[in-house]
């Protein structure tokens, strides 16, 4: 996937304040700096977009930090990897001994 809005319903999840409140918010709070930490540093890049450290319907303010596009693309790919393979993972059902 691109990374980006296409195919997703991810939009029309957020509060309705998102675009107008929320995230300018946090870029603001964050200094329009990238808080992802890759190793021991912080990326520190200019950030245009906001993240959702946890639970991806808590939008309090605590639970978001601002993200270079980059980094956001990362995180995002990789939990939808990690997601893939925890399906793939998951032991399928066993038969009935009845139905054998």
């Amino acid at each position: 996937m691109s990374g980006r809005w296409a195919g997703s319903n991810r939009r029309a999840e957020l509060p309705a304040d998102w675009q107008s409140r929320i995230r300018p918010f946090v870029l603001a709070r964050d200094e329009h700096r990238c808080r992802n930490r890759i190793g021991r540093q912080v990326c520190g890049r200019r950030a245009n977009q906001v993240d959702h450290i946890g639970d991806r319907d808590d939008h309090r303010p605590e639970n978001l930090q601002a993200l270079c596009e980059d980094c956001h693309n990362r995180k995002s790919s990789r939990q939808g990897n990690d997601a893939r393979w925890a399906a793939r993972m998951q032991r399928p059902a066993e038969r009935h001994p009845g139905l054998l």
